[in-house]
């Protein structure tokens, strides 16, 4: 039984990869090898930085056509995981738009510049560090997980996605609420970092270790 992080050269891998040791006993690889990716029983796609770097990247590494194929055909487990989360919609605003891999009807949005909170205080932009989680649906990966538990974020764009179905948590910064947990089938992916949001981001973890669809 394995669990594959997808190194595609981007992405908080060994904290990523830490953080699923600490939660299971499966064997945990980081690996841009297709045939171990394909022959693992768990996969994550993880991603940080920016849009265009994350898509450009999976593509020159030769792993975009893999990814597809776990998400539209192989139906194992997959967990997106930041950029990785927004990668699997169909645009993003940053860099002047760029086309993502379109598993998720939806855009990536940028956050407005004059963010305020319910105070009149201005916001930063990035939304960067702890927030409440609203748990939109009832899924096996919110077990054990607190409905408005605090995750941590670091992002300066947001999901968007178009079917409310797919959204399962959401995430409120000034005016926005963001969809910072969806899901469809095997895949569910996140814009908080699970493996920095501490007891809630490990028990996420180990949901995820457990899951069968």
């Amino acid at each position: 039984m394995t669990i594959a992080v997808i190194d595609y050269g981007m992405g908080n891998l060994h904290s990523v990869a830490k953080a699923l040791e600490h939660v299971t006993h499966e064997n945990v690889v980081i690996t841009r090898d297709a045939r171990r990716i394909l022959g693992a029983t768990r996969v994550v796609l993880p991603g940080q930085g920016a849009i265009r770097d994350c898509v450009g990247e999976l593509e020159r590494t030769e792993l975009r056509g893999l990814v597809d194929d776990i998400l539209t055909r192989q139906a194992k487990p997959l967990l997106g995981i930041c950029v990785g989360q927004q990668m699997l919609m169909e645009k993003s605003e940053e860099n002047g738009g760029v086309d993502c891999l379109g598993f998720f009807q939806g855009s990536v949005d940028r956050f407005p510049q004059d963010m305020r909170d319910e105070h009149d205080q201005r916001l930063k932009v990035p939304h960067m560090g702890w927030n409440r989680l609203h748990q939109h649906h009832d899924h096996p990966l919110w077990e054990g997980i607190d409905d408005a538990e605090r995750f941590y974020f670091v992002h300066g764009y947001y999901v968007n996605a178009s079917d409310d179905a797919e959204v399962y948590g959401t995430t409120e910064y000034g005016r926005v609420n963001a969809h910072v947990a969806i899901g469809r089938d095997a895949t569910f992916a996140v814009q908080f970092h699970p493996e920095k949001s501490a007891r809630a981001g490990l028990r996420l973890l180990e949901n995820f270790v457990t899951w069968t669809p």
